[in-house]
């Protein structure tokens, strides 16, 4: 079964448990308006609506991922600008929080680009694929604008506050390297693999348990807010209902039958 929603800024396409999300203004290096934040937003509610998704990979078309913000956008709306903005976070906001709170692990493929708003959508994803020629950059300084898209809450828990407060006063590019050195990237592959090794990861990761990583997901984002006895009885409840899924009688019976698992993500 395959399903796909094409707008005039973002493609969503279903098909085999995997949701493929595309950032599509090319022409405009897949910046961010209030329109395609609103459509990013509708194309998350779909997905999350979707219980047949297992993974969601998010990539941009053309030769970027997503250089942030339209800065033209913004200066076209003059005095309108602060309500203007204030409209575009609450959309791009709602996506990424629906992204984030997935059963459904969330890939990133990023190329040419990852800025501003880019950079956070990125920092949002479960495991981040970078080209070798990508670049990953906190632009907001550099316009006299203070950050957004998650960013403040991702990226201290991935690079630590020192370094996200490096990135984001200075606005210093990142290398693809150098993002994966720092954390911020899982891997980094040549330039021509990065969306096949996307998709083996997007059908590895289909072919999990997805429960079980929805469950692994929320106690992670959890880990930095509660006690060690809190987080420990969350673990304590996460791993008991896990276990009565068919996903987790599947797996015990695989292991003991000394076979791989067929996970249904149920």
């Amino acid at each position: 079964m395959q399903t796909k929603t094409v707008s005039s800024a973002i493609n969503l396409a279903i098909e085999g448990g995997i949701a493929r999300l595309t950032l599509n203004r090319p022409e405009a290096g897949n910046t961010i308006t209030a329109e395609s934040a609103l459509e990013l937003a509708s194309a998350t509610q779909q997905i999350e609506a979707d219980d047949s998704i297992r993974v969601v990979l998010l990539r941009g078309a053309g030769d970027t991922f997503s250089a942030g913000g339209d800065i033209k956008a913004f200066a076209a709306q003059g005095e309108n600008l602060p309500q203007y903005l204030r409209e575009t976070t609450v959309h791009l906001h709602a996506a990424i929080s629906r992204l984030a709170r997935l059963d459904a692990p969330v890939i990133a493929a990023v190329h040419g680009s990852a800025a501003g708003g880019g950079f956070s959508l990125a920092c949002a994803c479960d495991y981040v694929l970078a080209a070798e020629s990508s670049r990953f950059v906190m632009a907001y300084s550099k316009i006299g604008l203070s950050p957004d898209g998650s960013c403040t809450y991702f990226l201290p828990r991935i690079i630590g506050p020192r370094r996200t407060m490096q990135l984001t006063l200075l606005g210093k590019p990142l290398s693809a390297s150098e993002a994966r050195d720092w954390g911020l990237v899982n891997e980094v592959v040549p330039d021509q693999d990065l969306f096949a090794r996307a998709d083996e990861l997007a059908n590895q990761l289909a072919a999990g348990p997805t429960l079980a990583f929805g469950a692994t997901k929320r106690l992670l984002h959890t880990t930095w807010s509660e006690t060690l006895e809190t987080q420990m009885d969350l673990e304590s409840r996460g791993i008991s209902e896990t276990s009565g899924t068919a996903d987790g009688q599947e797996g015990i019976t695989a292991f003991l039958e000394k076979r791989k698992p067929k996970f249904q993500g149920k």
